[in-house]
């Protein structure tokens, strides 16, 4: 029967067949391939191509050189990479503030997502939407300036905690090491929350409104409503989101980093991005920052 079934599937009309099927699939998406085919070149020409740069990793690349001409030195770059206690502790930084912002600034867009999708006063929904989208438009220079003023000795935070009689006096938020993670994750969360709650809504717009109609007759509450047919209704959005933030927990950029640190806080500021700035690019080693930057992107495929 298996052999039978396995020859019918490859003679000559089942490969016709197909053959025909897929030009037809084709005729009738040819639009949406046209639109597709600018993206993929963007791709290449962004993604891929540049790959051609890491070469540079395993030279001695001297910018004056054509890249035909340049030295091959092999590993070189990679050992001095893993033998620098800076590249250790700006993993170390990089590790524990990416690990922080998964750890929190995941669940939190979820959170809001659900509770928005339970109002029912439209005017108001828009309105709590509009005000937590809007920090994602603001540059971090803003961002950092709104800390740095709302944390200092003097600022609001203080005040609070002043009048509250939980300390007596004023705390350096941003001249203390130790407070230096917190700061940043939550500054990120607090810019991002209301941007990356829209896919969640989108999901939850696309579950059948008559499964909640049914667990109203059944007598469901609006908690079990959100815990059994919302939240598993999202449920494949969580994990390919998850999945993408697992992928970028090493690639966390160095904005907020720079702006947000000081003198004090410098050894606990310094990232993987900040560290191939300063020592690969700031210094003139091209290759040694290659070579980092080579090393940072295997680990975020892996």
């Amino acid at each position: 029967m298996d052999t039978a079934r396995l020859m019918n599937m490859n003679s000559p009309m089942t490969i016709k067949a197909k053959k025909k099927s897929l030009r037809i699939i084709l005729r009738q998406q040819k639009y949406l391939l046209l639109m597709v085919i600018s993206f993929v070149i963007w791709i290449l020409i962004f993604k891929y191509i540049p790959l051609w740069g890491w070469t540079m990793a395993f030279q001695e690349y001297k910018p004056w050189k054509p890249l035909t001409q340049q030295e091959w030195v092999g590993f070189k770059h990679f050992i001095e990479l893993f033998h620098d206690p800076d590249f250790y502790r700006a993993m170390r930084n990089t590790l524990g503030m990416s690990l922080l912002g998964l750890l929190f600034g995941f669940p939190l867009p979820i959170i809001l997502a659900l509770l928005l999708n339970e109002l029912r006063n439209k005017w108001f929904k828009r309105t709590v939407q509009t005000i937590s989208y809007l920090p994602h438009f603001v540059s971090w220079v803003v961002v950092a300036s709104i800390v740095f003023e709302t944390l200092s000795p003097m600022g609001i935070v203080n005040r609070l905690l002043i009048s509250l009689k939980i300390i007596k006096t004023p705390i350096v938020f941003m001249a203390e090491p130790r407070y230096f993670w917190w700061i940043v994750v939550f500054s990120d969360i607090w810019k991002e929350i209301g941007w990356n709650s829209i896919i969640f809504l989108a999901a939850m717009a696309g579950i059948d409104p008559e499964l909640y109609e049914a667990a109203t007759i059944d007598g469901a509450s609006r908690v079990k409503k959100m815990w059994y047919i919302t939240i598993p209704g999202i449920m494949p959005t969580i994990i390919v989101i998850l999945v993408i933030c697992i992928g970028h927990l090493i690639n966390i950029g160095f904005e907020r980093q720079f702006l947000l640190r000081t003198a004090s806080t410098r050894e606990v500021a310094d990232v993987i991005d900040l560290y191939i700035l300063n020592y690969g690019l700031g210094a003139g080693r091209f290759s040694f920052g290659t070579a980092a930057g080579v090393f940072k992107s295997v680990v975020s495929l892996t």
